[in-house]
């Protein structure tokens, strides 16, 4: 592989996760909306599935009528991942500099696992809704070790071509 593909390949999943990644943030924003949407339309799921989205949507609308500054801490979740998003374009300018920012992503990747599971029963989130939680760990960490693979195969390749 040329370091013109391995470049090329970086920035695809890199793009990948950001985007990804931004998404997730940016549905942060309208919850109710979404939540209202998702409890009308639950038919499909699972009952207990259903029953959860149900509560969660009747819960979410009761504090955001009563006490709605509440609803300012999800909207600071979704600007958290946007900024995390955005730590991403240093590896997308110089992969091989900016590979700290990978590990940093695959450690925080990791790091959903424990969270899911000792807060999850803490908050009575149920055991299914936490391996939902997980997934965004799971899911987000092979676009990160694909880059990190192809980022040292990278510096191997400059490494090579140095003049000592």
């Amino acid at each position: 592989m040329t370091e013109k593909e391995l470049r090329k390949r970086i920035k695809i999943w890199l793009w990948l996760f950001i985007v990804g990644l931004a998404l997730s943030g940016i549905t942060a924003f309208p919850l109710e909306t979404e939540l209202a949407f998702l409890a009308n339309h639950c038919a499909g799921l699972p009952a207990a599935l259903g029953r959860w989205i149900t509560t969660v949507y009747l819960a979410v609308k009761a504090t955001n009528a009563n006490y709605p500054y509440l609803a300012y801490g999800t909207d600071w979740l979704a600007f958290g991942h946007l900024v995390i998003a955005t730590s991403f374009i240093g590896p997308l300018r110089d992969p091989v500099k900016n590979i700290w920012v990978i590990q940093y992503g695959m450690i925080a990747c990791v790091m959903v696992f424990p969270l899911a599971f000792i807060a999850g029963p803490v908050r009575s989130i149920p055991v299914y809704w936490r391996l939902i939680d997980c997934s965004f760990g799971f899911f987000g960490i092979i676009p990160l070790y694909l880059c990190y693979k192809s980022i040292r195969k990278l510096e191997n390749m400059q490494k090579g071509m140095r003049v000592v």
